[in-house]
């Protein structure tokens, strides 16, 4: 679990020029970059750090929406940053993790607009409050408010953020024909497995459990 920032694989992609000038100028422009690290810090969007290879120089605290992996891209096509990730980050503990079972895989996301839009998986970060002496003042780790970020590769040129209810993955071998339609509820539980007074321990080294 890392503190505020953690490593990214070496995503090639591009950022919207833009960003690289506090929207004074650079629009329609791109400036081809790899992904470094990502930020996390409570109540905002996550910040990515880009590499520009063009210049040799790190630029930081960038969202989501800076980013294309193509330059061929329709202005109108392009999503704002609320659609790409839809909340802020949960937590200034991060960890980020390629899910094996989804990697490359296509997926389609649901976007504000309550169109699905298509992908495919890159990786996932996700949030906790990892230091038990300090005041957990995040919903990291309630049940029914935390989410995980996935970041998608999306069809239209640009990567998204999102949750796990947000997004169909569609594995070739996996995924079953004519899906269904997901009709959970949000899991509002936490679940332990020492709570109660039933059971305790006995003294032996190979123990018995031993109802009370």
């Amino acid at each position: 679990m890392s503190y505020l920032v953690a490593n990214l694989p070496q995503v090639q992609c591009y950022v919207r020029k833009e960003y690289l000038y506090d929207f004074e100028k650079g629009h329609g422009e791109y400036e081809p970059c790899y992904w470094v690290s990502v930020k996390s810090i409570l109540g905002k969007a996550l910040y990515i750090e880009a590499y520009l290879t063009e210049y040799g120089a790190l630029y930081d605290k960038l969202p989501i929406s800076a980013f294309t992996w193509k330059t061929e891209i329709n202005n109108e096509d392009l999503l704002p940053l609320d659609y790409l990730q839809i909340w802020d980050s949960f937590s200034y503990n991060i960890t980020v993790i390629e899910k094996t079972i989804l990697k490359n895989i296509d997926c389609q996301v649901y976007m504000k607009d309550k169109e699905w839009h298509k992908g495919s998986y890159v990786l996932t970060i996700d949030s906790c409050h990892s230091e038990p002496n300090e005041l957990n003042v995040s919903l990291s780790q309630t049940p029914n408010e935390h989410k995980s970020f996935n970041i998608i590769k999306m069809d239209n040129g640009q990567f998204a953020a999102q949750p796990n209810n947000r997004v169909l993955f569609h594995d070739q071998s996996l995924t079953a024909r004519g899906l269904k339609v997901p009709d959970f509820k949000v899991s509002t539980h936490e679940f332990f497995c020492e709570n109660g007074f039933k059971w305790s321990a006995d003294d032996n080294y190979f123990y018995e459990l031993v109802e009370k």
